[in-house]
């Protein structure tokens, strides 16, 4: 088979990575990519919200599938341009996508079909919205509607905080259109835990569990980021948990896009938070593997990949298994100093040679690029996704950590926690 996949970050090195190792594969082609892809896949120089460039070179090639990293392309609409081409490609058509393209479209879809997830109200209206939140009170979460880049939530302390984001977003447009309108949500109380699933429009496949550390520091403090690093299994999910979230959640909302008209083929990423009780609810979908939770998913599968990717475009899931390795996968972010805010971009990083050849062992590349000289330049906030294999939490944990400490990346920061809720059990 000949396949692209769309993407330069973390998330996309990791699925090629995975796919490479497919005896069915003939050709693989990533774009952008990034420095560390080029290792596994050729390279096009083609954006990943490039629609015509992309469906242009599919065509030319002749592609056999095409599969589809991040949300923004989703949204737009690059399934559906490729499927009217006749090529086979991974992810949500845009209409079934609105489940991470708008916040008060999932949440209006949970309501409407019993699916369990924090109360809330939808605003356009900045002054109806802050009269929503002195009856309601903090704390209290403030959310855009559309795709923000992971920037668009704000979990408001205090009724001034939950105030001036419903004014960034509604009066001053910090969020362009994205921000046109605001989801206002209850703040749900427990422990978050990532949840994936393939889904062929009627089969929902539970893959492996997760869970993600979003804060930009360690014990869980400072802004928000796109993940710092995440290991896979949670223990938190326990099979019992597992078949609750599938039975609620998962599997209700499948069969709810489809009665609605918008059949869902893709991977669904749910975030749910268990009460203390141990109820699950619903936070939030994404409509493509998480990042970095796609790393420590794949280090673990032991089955093919590419199989279970046509399988789900195909609309054959349920005679289908994955199977996983019982060990478990941590990875570690290596940001540049000042993410998620401003940072500085073509510092260069050294010592990755010396990580090679180890199996349990692997560095997904995030944002890097090589110079005319073939130096390892940092580009983007996340850089680098340090993710190792152990018997245990602990063991995967320090295998990571002790391959951090041999990069030679001054300019480079990471979370030295990562895996502290796991440990902590």
């Amino acid at each position: 088979m000949k396949v692209l996949v769309v993407g330069g970050g973390g998330r996309e090195h990791a699925l090629c990575w995975a796919i490479a190792g497919s005896p069915l594969l003939d050709k693989l082609y990533c774009a952008p990519g990034n420095a560390g892809i080029t290792e596994v896949a050729d390279c096009v120089d083609i954006a990943a919200d490039d629609l015509d460039g992309l469906e242009d070179f599919a065509k030319r090639q002749g592609l056999d599938l095409v599969v589809v990293g991040p949300e923004a392309p989703l949204v737009a609409g690059l399934v559906n341009r490729l499927e009217a081409t006749g090529i086979r490609a991974f992810g949500p058509r845009s209409e079934a996508a609105e489940l991470e393209g708008s916040k008060g479209f999932m949440k209006d879809l949970c309501a409407r079909h019993g699916i369990p997830t924090a109360a809330y109200a939808r605003f356009g209206d900045a002054e109806a919205a802050k009269a929503y939140l002195r009856d309601r009170g903090a704390p209290i979460v403030v959310k855009a509607d559309g795709l923000a880049a992971g920037k668009g939530v704000t979990v408001a302390g205090t009724l001034e905080e939950a105030e001036a984001a419903v004014e960034a977003a509604l009066s001053q447009g910090v969020f362009g259109a994205a921000g046109a309108e605001v989801v206002i949500e209850e703040l749900l109380e427990g422990e978050e835990a990532s949840f994936f699933a393939l889904c062929d429009g009627v089969t929902a496949l539970p893959l492996a569990s997760a869970q993600d550390h979003k804060r930009a520091y360690d014990g869980d403090e400072g802004p928000n980021t796109g993940g710092m690093g995440a290991y896979s299994p949670a223990p938190l999910v326990t099979p019992e948990l597992a078949e609750r979230i599938m039975s609620e959640i998962v599997q209700p909302t499948v069969a709810a896009m489809k009665a609605e008209g918008r059949q869902y083929k893709g991977v669904l990423y749910a975030g749910i938070m268990v009460a203390p009780d141990g109820t699950p609810r619903l936070l939030e979908y994404n409509v493509r593997f998480g990042d970095p939770e796609c790393q420590v998913l794949m280090l673990r599968l032991m089955s093919d990949l590419l199989p279970a990717l046509i399988a789900t475009c195909d609309g054959l899931l349920q005679a289908f298994d994955l199977r996983w390795y019982e060990r478990t996968a941590l990875t570690v972010v290596l940001a540049s100093e000042g993410y998620p805010g401003t940072y500085h971009k073509g510092t260069e990083i050294r010592g990755l040679e010396e990580l090679k050849g180890d199996p349990d062992l692997e560095v997904f590349h995030a944002g890097t690029r090589r110079d005319a000289a073939g130096s390892l330049r940092a580009v983007g906030g996340r850089v680098l996704n340090v993710t190792a294999l152990g018997d245990d939490v602990s063991a995967a944990r320090d295998q990571a950590y002790a391959a951090v400490d041999r990069i030679d990346w001054p300019e480079g920061f990471c979370r030295r926690d990562i895996g502290w809720r796991a440990l902590e059990r």
